[in-house]
């Protein structure tokens, strides 16, 4: 299989190389590239390879609230989310690539990697940092990598949304056997629950939810097919709570492209 340094682009204008190195398939068009550390991440614009990644969830969540900030602390393996963090949640596609874009994210500044999930046709991450502008500085690092703007990213499709109302003990005891991450549901509570695609936008909606009210986040699940959120409170609080998660969502549909 033959290899070499550069990308032919590059090299025949006579502009600066990456440092990577590109790995050419055998006829059915396969390549990847092979990153050093070295490597600017400003120059992966040159790749063409890296530019067909597709950007399907950009989320930026300006202050991580309490509740969120420990639920996404036991599903991580990487660094701990502190309350008040910056935090940017990604998702690409294919999976694999997630790879490239933690590469790229991680060497644009300071941040620190909370998670990062390759799954079969998806790849997720999680990068935090107490300054903002770190964080937004290793996206905006990432977007003009992959040749992407926030606008570009996938609209939220909303699957499913609804609250119920003085859940049942049956029912409650159910919820908290299966869901072990976050609180507890209580019976007589009120429930707000909202499925989204991609899976990613759920969590914007848990940290505006929990801003905007007293409640109680019971399950945030951000990675999959589906992004699935639980809350849970009492019956005007879990009210709020709703109204402030779907205007998250509004506000990222609103700011897609067409």
């Amino acid at each position: 299989m033959p290899t070499r340094t550069g990308f032919g682009s590059a090299e025949r204008s006579g502009g600066p190389t990456i440092t990577g190195t590109l790995v050419g398939g055998d006829g059915d068009g396969a390549s990847c590239v092979i990153t050093t550390d070295s490597e600017g991440s400003r120059l992966a614009t040159q790749s063409s390879h890296v530019q067909s990644i597709e950007l399907r969830t950009y989320v930026f969540l300006d202050s991580l609230q309490p509740q969120l900030a420990a639920y996404m602390g036991t599903v991580s393996q990487g660094f701990l989310p502190i309350p008040g963090d910056a935090c940017l949640w990604l998702e690409v596609s294919p999976g694999m690539a997630v790879h490239r874009v933690t590469d790229i994210a991680l060497k644009a500044s300071t941040v620190r990697l909370g998670q990062m999930v390759v799954e079969r046709a998806f790849g997720s991450l999680a990068i935090y940092h107490r300054d903002q502008s770190s964080v937004l500085h290793s996206g905006d690092v990432v977007l003009e990598a992959i040749g992407n703007r926030v606008e570009q990213r996938s609209r939220c499709e909303v699957s499913w949304t609804e609250i119920i109302r003085a859940i049942t003990p049956d029912h409650a005891v159910l919820i908290n056997r299966q869901n072990r991450r976050g609180s507890m549901i209580q019976a007589g509570m009120s429930m707000f629950i909202l499925e989204t695609e991609p899976a990613g936008y759920v969590l914007i909606a848990a940290n505006e939810a929990e801003k905007a009210s007293n409640i109680t986040v019971v399950d945030v699940k951000a990675v999959g097919a589906f992004g699935r959120l639980t809350l849970a409170g009492r019956e005007g609080d879990v009210e709020e709570a709703a109204a402030a998660a779907m205007r998250a969502i509004n506000h990222i549909n609103a700011n897609a492209a067409a």
